[in-house]
């Protein structure tokens, strides 16, 4: 099989521009006594149906899968072992994390020793929601070799086991009415996912009778359309007035949604649509995929930016209210932002990923996964406010911060050797 997919790719860049343009559509502005009011979104039924083919998490962890499976086949094939596998893998993380969990330190933890502890905590534990992806990702990279040996020696256990474990998890969730029991399923829907990656990978597919990418196709079609039926929430994503969806915890939509859209790709990979592409294109989706991180951490940032500028716009010419401050000028506006700001976020980020040298400490690179693990999922929980009074958000921070610093020891574990440099240009942050 080939190093590089370009239907892995494209589908991959595509799914960074369709989150920041979903997500900018989230919440309304309107102008009240001369002051901003951000409402959020309350949309009619026709968008949680359209909320579920704009879904492009499962995506991320099929791509996921797929780079994982490339990169361990790579490793092997040069004898390289666990720790070097961790450590290359987790520093690649390191400068996205660290950059953006220090600036929302400085900023939420300025405003709480300033006198707003209070407020500084509640917007700061809204704002880390989206370091959920990070953390689950970090635990599926610790177990991917296993995934992959599993895939390739008895791969129907380990995808029937998940689902299995899944389906129990949403069971429970559902007859006790806890829509939170289901944050279990981080840890069995999405590496379900990553597993469909790992399959695409190996040629599932892609590869092999064409009715298997079309009965994936209908198959997790009519799951969530079954699903939904049966009492499941009607939307993917969640809005205000259902704030409880599928993607946040995790329900086995996600999965079956997962199941069609690897069918879907395996379709277009079959086509041959994309076997070759321009340069220019190719390039493109480098740049795209290798900003992929910085893109999906600061994007929320920049839609907040822009509809304060939209608002200042607004307030300056009252007459273009409607249009300055309307949900597709955010959101196209943001998505500007976002192509002319990450590039630049990126080049800090270069500076902050560690040095990858010719020996690497498997030990510490595991205290450090799991270190930098725990940091980041009691930051998505708690906040990002350095404060005695924010115990748990103070922990995580410096648990970050530690575990990047115990990344760089990792991946250059040769006295007095380690240091700071910048990945080469269009390496993937994934």
């Amino acid at each position: 099989m080939k190093q590089r997919n370009h239907v892995i790719d494209l589908a991959r860049a595509i799914s960074v521009v369709v989150v920041v343009l979903f997500h900018g559509l989230l919440y309304q502005i309107r102008i009240e006594d001369g002051r901003p009011l951000v409402i959020p979104w309350a949309p009619s039924h026709g968008w949680w149906v359209a909320s579920w083919f704009a879904m492009v998490m499962p995506i991320f962890f099929i791509a996921g899968g797929f780079a994982q499976a490339v990169t361990l086949d790579r490793m092997k094939q040069q004898g390289l072992g666990y720790g070097h596998y961790l450590a290359s893998r987790g520093r690649r993380l390191v400068g996205p994390l660290v950059f953006f969990v220090t600036v929302c330190t400085a900023l939420a933890s300025g405003f709480a020793w300033a006198g707003w502890l209070d407020d500084a905590a509640s917007l700061s534990r809204q704002f880390m929601q989206l370091l959920w992806f990070i953390a689950v990702y970090l635990v599926i990279v610790a177990a991917a070799p296993a995934l992959l040996r599993a895939q390739d020696k008895a791969p129907w256990k380990v995808i029937v086991g998940l689902a299995a474990a899944g389906w129990t998890v949403d069971a429970l969730s559902f007859t006790l009415q806890t829509p939170d029991l289901r944050y279990a399923n981080m840890v069995f829907v999405w590496p379900l996912v990553h597993q469909f990656g790992l399959a695409y990978q190996r040629g599932w597919f892609r590869a092999g009778p064409r009715w298997q990418p079309i009965a994936a196709l209908l198959v997790g079609t009519s799951g969530v359309l079954g699903l939904v039926a049966l009492g499941y929430p009607a939307a993917a994503v969640g809005f205000a007035n259902i704030p409880v969806a599928n993607v946040l915890p995790p329900s086995m939509a996600m999965a079956l949604l997962a199941l069609a859209q690897c069918g879907l790709l395996g379709l277009v990979d079959r086509s041959g649509v994309l076997a070759r592409v321009s340069l220019t294109t190719e390039q493109a989706m480098t740049i795209i995929n290798a900003l992929m991180v910085t893109a999906y951490l600061w994007h929320i940032p920049f839609i907040l930016i822009t509809g304060a500028l939209l608002f200042g716009l607004a307030t300056l010419s009252p007459t273009i209210a409607s249009i300055a401050l309307s949900q597709a000028a955010v959101a196209f506006g943001a998505l500007g932002l976002v192509v002319l700001g990450v590039p630049f976020i990126g080049r800090i980020e270069l500076r902050l990923i560690p040095r990858l040298g010719g020996v690497q400490s498997t030990s510490t690179a595991v205290w450090a996964f799991m270190i930098l693990t725990i940091g980041t999922l009691l930051v998505w929980r708690n906040g990002t406010v350095l404060h005695p009074m924010q115990p748990l958000s103070t922990l995580g921070i410096v648990l970050v911060w530690g575990g990047s610093w115990l990344m760089a020891r990792a991946a250059d574990s040769v006295p007095n050797l380690v240091s700071w440099a910048p990945r080469k240009t269009g390496e993937s942050s994934l």
